[in-house]
């Protein structure tokens, strides 16, 4: 995986690397197709009043922009397919396999911003292929809930979840926090994993590390995305809120 770039520096987003979608075996192609840019060198990730919702038949109300570095399912009616979304899912759309990056281990960073209300947020993760059951687990980078954004005496304060979490893999357990860190997350900052075996290391702007002391073994791929929650309490306030996610560069 050595070398990885995207500075979203072309004409629009690399396909051979980015399937612009989130998890559509589990909904469709048109119900999860991102809405999004690219413009100033940035991938702009936006969640627009006529976005649809993702997979109503199965999920809580959600409607969420995303793209992802690989993906592949089973046929229609199987259960095989990554990161399923309830218990016994079931595949409604079959996709081909599409593998644009799948790194193994190593340093991976992307340097973004967000902009997010009380019924949003935004993550950048790492998943396992899934191309077996056990092989899913996930590394989160970044993942910032709108309402854990305050401000403190000294100014901008976000809850920052990183860590690991298995889902089918036996071999780890869940490791995962919200820590709240000093930060603007409306300016741009780098989220990084630092991924080797036996081990992850998750740091913002190359400090206010996380340790977590296991790792998954096998290629996993990134997905990066933005979400709106029609039921949140405070949805109605921030109805005209758009949420975004701004990508500036991703390397590994």
């Amino acid at each position: 995986m050595a070398g990885f770039v995207d500075d979203f520096d072309g004409a629009g987003l690399d396909t051979e690397v980015w399937v612009p979608h989130y998890l559509p075996q589990w909904s469709s192609r048109a119900e999860s197709a991102a809405s999004y840019t690219v413009t100033g060198s940035q991938l702009v990730l936006t969640i627009p009043a006529e976005h649809p919702m993702w997979c109503p038949e199965d999920h809580a109300p959600l409607r969420v922009s995303g793209i992802q570095s690989g993906v592949f399912s089973g046929p229609v009616g199987s259960p095989i397919g990554q990161q399923p979304v309830r218990d016994g899912a079931l595949v409604r759309e079959e996709q081909g396999s599409h593998w644009g990056w799948t790194p193994r281990f190593g340093r991976l960073e992307v340097r973004l911003r967000m902009d997010l209300s009380p019924r949003s947020m935004a993550a950048v993760w790492m998943v396992g292929l899934e191309d077996r059951p056990e092989r899913s687990a996930e590394i989160c980078l970044v993942e910032v809930f709108g309402d854990a954004l305050s401000t403190g005496p000294d100014g901008p304060v976000a809850a920052v979840g990183r860590g690991v979490h298995p889902f089918r893999d036996p071999a780890l357990t869940d490791d995962f926090a919200a820590d709240p860190l000093a930060l603007d997350v409306t300016d741009l900052h780098v989220y990084a994993a630092d991924w080797r075996p036996g081990s992850v290391d998750l740091l913002v702007d190359g400090g206010s590390r996380r340790s977590v002391p296991q790792a998954p073994a096998y290629p996993m791929q990134m997905m990066i995305a933005v979400f709106d929650f029609p039921d949140h309490p405070s949805a109605a306030d921030h109805a005209d809120h758009v949420p975004l996610l701004a990508v500036d560069w991703v390397r590994g």
